[in-house]
């Protein structure tokens, strides 16, 4: 069997029963950082071995990970925050546990971007969710994609890119088009600022943010 295990977007207290359970009956773990997950393991003092499987690696160790879920271990992966396969690590595996016909579990469980689209207060019964925007070669291709969505969408973004794609945004999207920006969710200084583009530019702009950012951005009228 192989778990995928949500772990706690910021607060440890979210981390579910049933993860706790299958975390430390697993016969093995693999982390995104085995140094962060360290931490969560032992806040629940769970002593499973722990084995690096990131964007780096995981399309040479994928193989080899199989072979042991067809020997019969059962083993559990995590990612530092979040769902696994999520703007994470994890679909390469999950692909090929499912074409050897390994069973695969995801728990549900902790993912960033529900919070912070149900607190953006924009409508929510249908949604589109982009992840990280392409850096370089066809972000502006993909700007003028979103553009033109009826519906909200949402956007994964670090602090250090927050500034210069809300102003990319407001450009292509215009500057009126309403939208928020929520970041250390579930942590003590978890918060959601909504507005234009433009005035969460302005905002950002004087007041640097740290965390991991998620940006909802209302569909086009």
């Amino acid at each position: 069997m192989l778990y995928i295990v949500p772990t706690p977007v910021g607060n440890l207290e979210d981390m579910t029963f049933r993860a706790i359970k299958v975390l430390k009956e697993a016969d093995l773990i693999l982390a995104e950082d085995t140094r962060t997950s360290s931490v969560l393991l032992k806040h629940y003092d769970i002593h499973t071995p722990l084995r690096s499987h990131h964007k780096f690696n995981e399309h040479q160790t994928a193989a080899g990970i199989v072979q042991e879920l067809l020997e019969g271990k059962t083993i559990a992966l995590v990612s530092d925050a979040g769902t696994p396969a999520i703007s994470d690590p994890g679909f390469l595996l999950v692909r090929e546990a499912v074409a050897a016909g390994v069973e695969v579990q995801c728990l549900p469980g902790a993912t960033a971007f529900v919070p912070a689209l149900v607190d953006s207060g924009l409508p929510n019964d249908r949604f589109f969710f982009e992840g990280f925007l392409p850096q370089k070669k066809g972000r502006q291709t993909r700007l003028r994609q979103l553009a033109e969505l009826e519906h909200t969408f949402i956007i994964y973004e670090s602090p250090f890119r927050l500034q210069k794609t809300l102003e990319q945004l407001a450009e292509y999207l215009g500057a009126e088009r309403q939208a928020s920006v929520s970041r250390e969710i579930s942590k003590l200084h978890e918060q959601t600022c909504r507005g234009t583009l433009q005035q969460l530019a302005a905002y950002f702009k004087e007041t640097p943010p740290k965390g991991e950012i998620v940006i909802c951005v209302a569909g086009r009228q």
